[in-house]
């Protein structure tokens, strides 16, 4: 069996990026983001990247490191409100955006990594989303198609895996990880804890190791999105 584990960042994308790929980054928010990848990506200067995310990170962290840099040339995203170089960039046209609702952006990446190249579904329907998409008429309803998405590279974060690749997310970290996972052509994992092979209860097994191919234990930030708090109530 390959050995999957590599000793950081720099090693795990040795050889996987090229100027112009296409890079699908797990994560909600700041919740599951592959820190550690994304700064070794910053660091390698690959340029002209399209990058698909739920989100664009947030100035000077995330993702955001790749825009300030000047990385990114699309994003394909469902939610990127809190990053105003993000803005800056989009508004003055140095940043190509496609909009995706946000369980449609899901769909797209797990129906690429499940080999279907396109689906319908009535979200957008009659809005900018569908403009210049085919649409047709399912028992009377008008549905809008989507394409599945494949990247060059995932990159992915996890809380647990094994030297084969099956990893394990944390709450909130599932919701685009595993999708994002299967659909790469190659899938490069950081994760808080590696672990013996055979430790992992297989029913608890959310992305199975065939997806993955290269694997880190990172060192994580885990900054807080936006940060609310109230005054406590006297008991």
């Amino acid at each position: 069996m390959a050995n999957k584990i590599y000793a950081d960042a720099k090693g795990a994308l040795d050889g996987l990026l090229f100027d112009g790929m296409t890079i699908m980054a797990g994560g909600f928010g700041l919740c599951g983001i592959p820190e550690n990848l994304i700064a070794e990506i910053q660091k390698s200067g690959v340029k002209n990247l399209t990058v698909v995310s739920n989100n664009a990170g947030v100035d000077g962290f995330g993702l955001g490191v790749l825009l300030n840099s000047k990385q990114v040339k699309k994003m394909i995203s469902s939610y990127v409100g809190e990053n105003k170089e993000f803005e800056r960039q989009y508004l003055s046209g140095e940043l190509e955006l496609e909009f995706n609702p946000q369980g449609t952006l899901a769909e797209r990446c797990r129906a690429g990594g499940a080999g279907i190249p396109a689906f319908y579904t009535k979200t957008g329907v009659g809005t900018l989303v569908a403009e210049g998409k085919e649409t047709r008429v399912f028992n009377g309803q008008t549905y809008v198609m989507e394409t599945g998405l494949v990247s060059d590279l995932s990159i992915v974060k996890a809380w647990k895996g094994d030297a084969q690749g099956n990893l394990v997310y944390n709450k909130t970290a599932r919701n685009f990880n595993p999708m994002m996972a299967s659909a790469g052509k190659v899938t490069v994992a950081e994760v808080e804890e590696i672990v013996p092979v055979g430790s992992l209860n297989p029913d608890d097994i959310h992305t199975p190791g065939i997806f993955v191919q290269r694997m880190i234990k990172g060192a994580f930030e885990k900054r807080i999105e936006q940060r609310t708090v109230r005054k406590r109530v006297p008991a």
